[in-house]
């Protein structure tokens, strides 16, 4: 398989794989909301169980989810420095992306910031409210200014990952 083939599988595979964490972290949260909060290693394994992955690249479907919810606290807080509402009144499948994205632009570097972004910009549009997206695009930019200044400051602007 020549490069430019493995690269556009690689990034397909992530995206697959982001579109399913933020199934399983939405998921995540209508459980918590009953009082279900299962082990964070149990859930993956039984999401990857039950759910047709399709193309998803698993295991950064895994990193993704096991990563948003281990950081959880920080990345809510992060969340919350940026918004006016707090995050529990946030609506449940933005609030997945939001943390998705937040986990990809903290621990992530790899993943250029506004790919970071425009995948969850995508994901709202498919996933979330009516402009829920804008709400998305707003945190999310003013998080990078933040997490991501050096790389915002060197106009680094690749359309899409690296290997």
């Amino acid at each position: 398989m020549d490069d430019a083939v493995e690269k556009r599988s690689l990034l397909r595979g992530r995206k697959h794989a982001r579109r399913k964490a933020v199934q399983a972290l939405y998921q995540w949260h209508m459980n918590a909301l009953m009082g279900e909060e299962p082990p964070t290693d149990q859930f993956v394994n039984d999401f990857l169980s039950y759910q047709d992955m399709g193309n998803a690249d698993n295991d950064y479907f895994c990193e993704l989810v096991k990563g948003a919810l281990k950081h959880r606290r920080r990345i809510d807080s992060l969340l919350a420095d940026q918004m006016i509402r707090d995050t529990e009144q946030v609506d449940a499948v933005e609030l997945a992306i939001l943390q998705l994205a937040t986990y990809e632009l903290i621990e992530r570097i790899d993943v250029p910031f506004r790919v970071a972004i425009n995948e969850a910009v995508e994901l709202a549009k498919t996933y979330g409210a009516d402009q829920g997206h804008k709400f998305v695009n707003g945190i999310l930019d003013k998080l990078a200014k933040d997490l991501r200044s050096v790389e915002r400051q060197a106009g680094r602007a690749p359309s899409h990952e690296p290997k």
